[in-house]
């Protein structure tokens, strides 16, 4: 996909993003899962399906395009595989090009299986606020959109509380550091994770010099 086509996109969606979108209201979707997503991961070459290893974790990151936040986790020592898709919304199993509809009510979001022995789950969000900005609500960088929302969406209640947590952490080291914006990022459990179509996934790696919105807010995430 071309830049020019990507910010298209989002430019059109900029006009719509104040849709509120309901599960009433939101694309129907499909039963069939996403078909033709590769087994292995283009850059670390471990699954991409579970089962995943015994031991292994997963939380679901919404950090703008998916991209580079995809780069962004998979480079952390400790996680065992990543895949860029759809959560937060109703739409079952939707497309890129739905969700870049904004009738879904998904966010492009990136699942991290990680093995919490090596990495905690305080690293990944540590990333997470740091490599983009959590205060700009529905967009980020040339990006604009609700599917270009903050987002984490955890495993379990453990991590729910870390992530709010963190959010208030977070919220303080950007007051401390005279940043007055206040975190939109959506924090919730359970969500729905449906798989991007392959050409996304891993997406910097099969291109190197691709398109990546990833910008932070300048400010370390300290607890």
């Amino acid at each position: 996909m071309s830049i020019i086509r990507r910010l298209l996109i989002s430019a059109i969606m900029g006009q719509h993003s104040t849709v509120v979108v309901t599960e009433s209201n939101a694309l129907q979707g499909r039963e069939q899962a996403m078909q033709g997503v590769a087994k292995t991961h283009a850059a670390n070459k471990n699954a991409m399906y579970p089962p995943f290893p015994e031991g292994t974790k997963s939380a679901i990151f919404g950090m703008g395009c998916f991209w580079g936040a995809e780069r962004s986790f998979w480079k952390i020592p400790g996680v065992y595989s990543t895949q860029v898709g759809y959560a937060g919304g109703f739409t079952k199993n939707p497309t890129y090009g739905e969700t870049c509809s904004g009738e879904t009510g998904h966010t492009e979001a990136v699942r991290v299986i990680f093995y919490p022995d090596k990495v905690s789950f305080n690293s990944l969000l540590k990333s997470f606020w740091e490599n983009h900005d959590p205060t700009t609500k529905d967009s980020q960088g040339n990006d604009s959109g609700p599917m270009y929302r903050s987002a984490i969406y955890c495993e379990d209640e453990e991590q729910l509380k870390a992530a709010k947590e963190a959010a208030d952490s977070y919220s303080a080291n950007l007051r401390t550091n005279g940043k007055t914006a206040v975190i939109t990022t959506e924090i919730k459990k359970d969500a729905v994770f449906y798989y991007a179509e392959d050409y996304h996934q891993q997406y910097l790696q099969k291109n190197p010099g691709g398109y990546c919105s990833m910008r932070g807010t300048g400010v370390k995430y300290c607890q």
